[in-house]
């Protein structure tokens, strides 16, 4: 008969008081302060590549597959991009290029 160890979750098992000792107080008030006004967004400028850093690092290390899992991140990164670029418009962040 193998004798077995009682479980450390049981309350029995715990040291009293050891929970949130050595931990310094936070002045409930000065944690519920009013936070500092952030600056201004600067304006946000939509990649022309969004996926130009992913293809700097190198074909993908995925074997026969590499191509169309390569053709999915591709799209998901597009598609981010655009969407990014249609937040920053509805906020009004959007960077517009100077006419030429």
């Amino acid at each position: 008969m193998s004798r077995t160890r009682k479980p450390t979750n049981k309350p029995e098992n715990r040291k009293r008081g050891s929970r949130g000792k050595g931990r310094d107080k936070v002045d409930a008030a000065e944690f519920w302060a009013v936070a500092p006004q952030l600056p201004a967004p600067e304006p946000i400028t939509v990649a022309t590549d969004p996926t130009m850093v992913l293809r700097s690092l190198g074909d993908l290390p995925l074997q026969d597959r590499g191509q169309r899992v390569s053709h999915e991140i591709h799209r998901v990164l597009v598609r981010s991009s655009l969407l990014a670029g249609a937040l920053a418009e509805l906020a009004g962040l959007l960077d517009t290029p100077p006419d030429a």
